[in-house]
């Protein structure tokens, strides 16, 4: 496409190194430390064994077959199996917090452990690849070893423990008193190119400390959420695009793919991925359905794999048929994710309002008070369950105690979490309604008796956001108070269901 000539390849890699420490200092704007810190022992199983089991893979596998994995320079076999096994444990944070959005559960009790997770992945995932790159001797300015590890820890040390409250101090100053957003921006943008170009001196390379950076700056509550858009916005639609030519631009994937290497490094990454942070999230408590949703939802390796790749083809570490299988895996990885995430999530769905409906569990009532109609409802479902009666329904009348489930819009929800394995939902409606101390001060005549797993908030709170969405117009309450029989409350129900989905 360029003439080949010595000055459009240097500028061709001065673009691209200018776009990849945009791209990470992005990345490290994405990483909220107290997101991370609050999600506690499961973020951190997730996080560790879907580091360690993949790590393991990589290396084991490039260890014990270097020439086959891609090897280029034998006499570098330990740096090139720890290289392998840091790409396969890297995760794409903006990719995961993309696909989060897109299925609707970024903001979920799930979403935040897959999102903690995925961010302490990403910060010890290049703290390893940064001591990788330090053992390469990619310093040019003579620093042993040992000085640029140390160093390494010495910078990470000072930007987030002490770096980072400085910033939160500084960034209010500057907004208030220069011009928004530019002063801002400057002054990220500033800060780091300055940390990447510290980080290129020590012998790590100028990644590393833009992410670094990134991190610090990205913690700070000054930082205005519209600031931290324009920033994302002008990174992706300008140095990503530029970035991404550039792949193409660097390698011939026709001439170097080899379906045998991208098969394996797909099959080892989604094994190593999958399995270490589902195992690792059940480890700390999630249920097996969400661990494999965990699992996938970690999967992704988006651009994070790729720079991985071209610092390891630029430093003579891999071949070009390995970096062409990174790329791919890192594309397959990232667009599988979402859909497999969808298959797991699919279950938890199921146990929508409407899935939950039996005809034998829709009557109509002739109770006089609360009490009688609550033990009706415990009648008609205890048997179901398998939980005694008056135990049933001491459960629903404390819980009712605690603060009255009547809605507006002649609606009442008692529920109760029990021991149960499915959910359980029965409903009852009253002509003459009855007192369930609705905020609208109108009787309830359609109580509908809601029964989740205990451990099941998030399900429970679903639930009750559905079934109370689904009174909000009046109108469908007296549809439904008009009913006859229970086959024309249920077909009712099942109409209002569909019409909302």
């Amino acid at each position: 496409l360029f003439e080949s000539s010595n000055n459009n390849k240097i500028a061709l890699e001065g673009i691209t190194n200018l776009a990849v420490v945009m791209l990470m200092l992005v990345s490290g704007l994405e990483v909220d430390l107290t997101i991370m810190l609050k999600q506690g022992k499961l973020a951190l199983l997730t996080s560790i064994m879907g580091i360690i089991v993949p790590f393991g893979l990589g290396f084991g596998a490039s260890y014990i077959f270097p020439e086959f994995m891609g090897i280029k320079d034998e006499s570098m076999i330990l740096v090139f199996s720890l290289f392998i096994g840091t790409a396969l444990s890297i995760t794409a944070l903006p990719v995961v917090a993309r696909t989060l959005m897109d299925l609707n559960i970024f903001r979920s009790e799930m979403g935040l452990i897959i999102i903690a997770s995925a961010m302490l992945n990403d910060l010890v995932g290049w703290i390893i690849f940064s001591v990788i790159l330090s053992m390469l001797g990619t310093s040019g300015h003579g620093l042993s070893f040992g000085t640029t590890v140390t160093s390494t820890f010495l910078f990470i040390f000072i930007t987030l423990l002490i770096g980072r409250k400085i910033i939160h101090k500084i960034l209010p100053m500057i907004q208030e008193k220069l011009t928004f957003p530019g002063g801002v921006l400057n002054f990220i943008l500033i800060l780091g190119f300055l940390s990447a170009a510290f980080t290129e001196y020590i012998g790590i390379h100028a990644i590393f400390g833009a992410f670094i950076i990134g991190v610090a700056v990205g913690d700070s509550a000054s930082l205005k959420e519209s600031t931290r858009e324009i920033i994302h916005q002008f990174v992706t639609n300008i140095f990503a695009p530029l970035f991404f030519v550039s792949i193409g631009l660097r390698v011939n994937f026709i001439e170097y793919f080899d379906l045998t290497l991208v098969l394996v490094f797909i099959t080892l990454a989604f094994i190593g991925k999958v399995v270490g942070c589902g195992f690792g999230s059940y480890l700390g408590g999630a249920k097996k359905n969400d661990a494999m949703v965990i699992g996938f939802g970690m999967n992704s390796r988006g651009a994070m794999e790729i720079i991985l790749g071209i610092l390891a083809l630029e430093f003579g570490l891999i071949q070009e048929k390995v970096f062409v299988a990174l790329v791919i895996m890192a594309l397959v990885t990232s667009v599988s994710s979402a859909p497999l995430m969808n298959l797991f999530l699919a279950e938890r769905r199921k146990a929508s309002f409407s899935d939950l409906l039996k005809l034998k569990n829709i009557f109509i009532s002739k109770a006089a008070d609360k009490k009688t109609i609550l033990n009706e409802l415990v009648n008609n479902i205890y048997k179901e369950i398998n939980i005694p009666k008056d135990i049933l329904l001491n459960e629903i009348l404390k819980r009712e105690e605690l603060i009255p489930t009547g809605i507006a819009n002649c609606l009442a929800i008692p529920h109760a979490k029990v021991d149960i394995k499915k959910t359980v939902v029965s409903v009852a409606v009253n002509f003459d309604g009855l007192d369930f101390e609705a905020a609208d001060g109108e009787p309830s005549k359609i109580i509908i008796l809601l029964l989740t797993p205990k451990n099941e908030n998030e399900l429970q709170l679903k639930l009750l956001a559905e079934i109370a969405n689904l009174f909000a117009e009046k109108s469908r309450a007296e549809e439904i108070i008009e009913c006859k029989t229970p086959e024309e409350i249920l077909n009712k129900l099942q109409s209002f269901s569909k019409k909302e989905n």
